[in-house]
């Protein structure tokens, strides 16, 4: 069984969703699988989620149908109220290590690899960075037989120290444009959008439109501007 984050990618609820048993089946074992209470508490968890989502009841309930026809989580019957569980390695074929990277990503958004094995100490305690990477390395280049590549290493960002890594299980990361810059003399350091050009043509044309009706009414009365 594999999961074909191409064809099928998650939408942001259902990352949060699936993300946050990933995170409590690790962190809290002894309250998992999750009641509908308990899992709508972590997804709208105020720390440590990038973004904070506010997804009421229904919400949450739709999106675990949704993934339960992925093979993503499966019901369980509890001895008061149903509970949920993830089967997230198992579909995607990783290792508990790699999951527990995506389901950082799922929660906290890109991260560097440093970052990742801090943010992971009550998941899994990778030895040091470079274990991380390598994870991460084997993610990035996953054949497309697999499903093809899970996460994707960010261009850094200008001033940082090093670059982020973001997971694709939504699709690809959308990336911030880059700056521009003046390439000449006479071209100016910021670049305009079309819609800001059209508008200054047009304050333009409104000022040298005035311009010319003072300078009417001005020789009407005889004066000089």
């Amino acid at each position: 069984m594999t999961f074909d984050h191409q064809n099928l990618p998650l939408s942001p609820t259902e990352a949060r969703v699936l993300a946050t048993l990933m995170e409590k089946a690790r962190t809290v074992p002894d309250s998992y699988p999750l009641t509908l209470n308990s899992l709508a508490s972590g997804c709208n968890q105020k720390t440590s989620r990038e973004p904070v989502m506010q997804l009421s009841d229904a919400e949450i309930l739709a999106t675990l149908d949704a993934l339960r026809d992925r093979h993503l989580v499966i019901e369980v019957s509890g001895q008061r109220a149903m509970r949920w569980e993830h089967n997230f390695e198992r579909v995607l074929g990783v290792p508990s290590q790699a999951s527990a990277l995506l389901g950082l990503l799922m929660l906290r958004g890109p991260q560097t690899a440093a970052e990742l094995r801090t943010n992971a100490e009550r998941w899994h305690r990778f030895a040091d960075t470079g274990s991380v990477e390598a994870f991460l390395e084997e993610l990035q280049d996953r054949s497309a037989d697999k499903g093809g590549a899970l996460v994707q290493l960010l261009p850094k960002a200008p001033g940082a120290r090093e670059a982020r890594w973001a997971h694709l299980l939504c699709g690809a990361p959308v990336l911030p444009l880059p700056s521009t810059s003046a390439s000449g003399s006479g071209s100016s350091a910021t670049a305009l959008t079309g819609a800001e050009a059209q508008r200054l043509e047009a304050l333009e044309a409104r000022v040298a439109a005035l311009e010319a009706q003072v300078q009417r009414l001005c020789a009407a009365l005889g004066d000089s501007v």
